[in-house]
């Protein structure tokens, strides 16, 4: 059940609600997106809500990364052992890697640029789209939230800032490899350590092969939740301005 159902009049629609999550336009900094691209193939995409390109693409790092050796190595060049990182990658990994992770790069940025365009087209159509659903598994509703409390649980646990604000695709999604990152690289366990203070036992558990993907995930989701707060809280807004000008400002009104 909605409040307005798209009749396909418009050629472009701003935003859509649904009982998984609100999915809009809105302009973005191409340079941002290749950023995150570059910091993680996958994420520029998810930022873009394009969930199946990046979740593809997220997938195809962990996988090859892991093969290729390629957190261990980056550890070893930061410890300044050079030859032995040199000696840890697997080349027939790594040659995969490269072309893919430029291609998620680019094709980020020249996502992010097309978006920009259709997003002005479809602001200028301002065509009306809903902003309330209630189904059998979810309600969603645009509302106002505080982007920096989407920010505080993301920076707890990844993927609850995104549960906050209603992204359940990419929350379900950031939650389930939140767990299998922390399990595979002892995150918890060394934490544990830590909090004993046992600082080199909690050294000695990690998994660095695993653990170099914490920063990625945890900075995305942060990230992530802040950036589309402000988002939804604009889409809000002009909804309302929106509705109360069409049903409640006088015909004569002008605004100077």
């Amino acid at each position: 059940m909605r409040n307005y159902t798209n009749n396909n009049t418009a050629r472009r629609y701003i935003a859509h609600v649904s009982q998984l999550g609100t999915t809009q336009l809105h302009l973005r900094n191409p340079y941002i997106i290749a950023w995150w691209s570059l910091a993680y193939p996958g994420f520029g995409h998810l930022l873009l809500s394009k969930y199946l390109r990046g979740m593809a693409l997220f997938l195809w790092e962990m996988v090859i990364n892991l093969n290729a050796n390629i957190n261990e190595a980056i550890v070893l060049s930061f410890i300044g052992d050079f030859e032995q990182a040199k000696l840890v990658v697997d080349t027939r990994w790594l040659m995969l890697y490269i072309p893919t992770y430029f291609f998620a790069t680019w094709d980020s940025y020249r996502t992010a640029v097309d978006m920009n365009k259709i997003t002005l087209l479809a602001q200028r159509e301002n065509h009306r789209f809903n902003s309330f659903v209630l189904g059998p598994m979810e309600i969603n509703y645009l509302d106002r939230r505080k982007p920096l409390t989407a920010l505080l649980w993301s920076s707890i646990m990844p993927g609850l800032g995104q549960l906050y604000i209603h992204r359940i695709i990419i929350a379900g999604f950031i939650l389930i490899w939140m767990i299998v990152i922390a399990y595979f690289s002892h995150f918890a366990e060394a934490m544990n350590y830590m909090f004993m203070g046992e600082i080199q036992k909690a050294t000695n558990v990690l998994d660095k092969k695993w653990l170099l993907f914490l920063p990625s995930i945890y900075g995305f989701a942060m990230y992530d939740a802040y950036v589309n707060t402000v988002e939804n809280n604009k889409l809000y807004i002009r909804e309302q301005r929106d509705y109360f000008r069409d049903n409640y400002q006088h015909p004569s009104f002008r605004v100077k």
